[in-house]
């Protein structure tokens, strides 16, 4: 059995695209996909299932939330092994980051292309850090995620690519619930 965590992005943000989790739980559920927790309300699932192909498995899950929940909810996968290289791969400190500045990762579905990823570049500043490292982007926030240029639409935008974001907390949590 493989473990994976679904992100969803948009989820129970600003009062849209509500769902509550045991409802999310049981649409996972319904999908004979095994061992399903659901993680906070921004829509982080965590499951086991026999299926090694995320590409098959992610458009499963859209498909099935698209027919139970009437609107489309972009879902980006990854494995436990995943989110485990994901924390050692993180080129910020976190435990030396003075009060106030956090660390949050944003969740690429598939890999931007070279010139994407240099054009993201170009809009490096004072304020705000990042790092794209494979198909995440970590992003160390001085003054507020809110505050952000890097929030999860301008990556997107910037990248092409869906993502979805997450803080380093529940980065953590995530991964420490997928290896179960």
């Amino acid at each position: 059995m493989n473990t994976y965590v679904a992100m969803l992005r948009g989820i129970n943000v600003s009062g849209q695209k509500i769902i509550k989790m045991d409802r999310l739980k049981s649409i996972f559920e319904s999908m004979q996909l095994q061992e399903v927790t659901t993680y906070i309300q921004s829509g982080n699932v965590i499951f086991g299932t026999t299926e090694s192909d995320k590409v098959v498995l992610r458009d499963r899950i859209e498909s099935t939330l698209k027919e139970a929940l009437g609107y489309d909810v972009p879902v980006v996968i990854r494995s436990n092994d995943e989110l485990d290289e994901v924390i050692k791969l993180n080129p910020f400190a976190v435990a030396e980051l003075p009060e106030g500045e956090k660390v949050y990762v944003t969740f690429l579905a598939s890999q931007p292309t070279a010139e994407a990823v240099a054009h993201f570049e170009s809009y490096s500043n004072n304020v705000d850090d990042f790092r794209v490292l494979n198909r995440e982007v970590y992003i160390l926030s001085r003054k507020g995620y809110g505050k952000s240029l890097f929030s999860n639409n301008f990556v997107e935008k910037k990248l092409k690519v869906t993502a979805t974001t997450r803080n380093w907390e529940t980065v953590n949590k995530l991964a420490d619930l997928s290896r179960r």
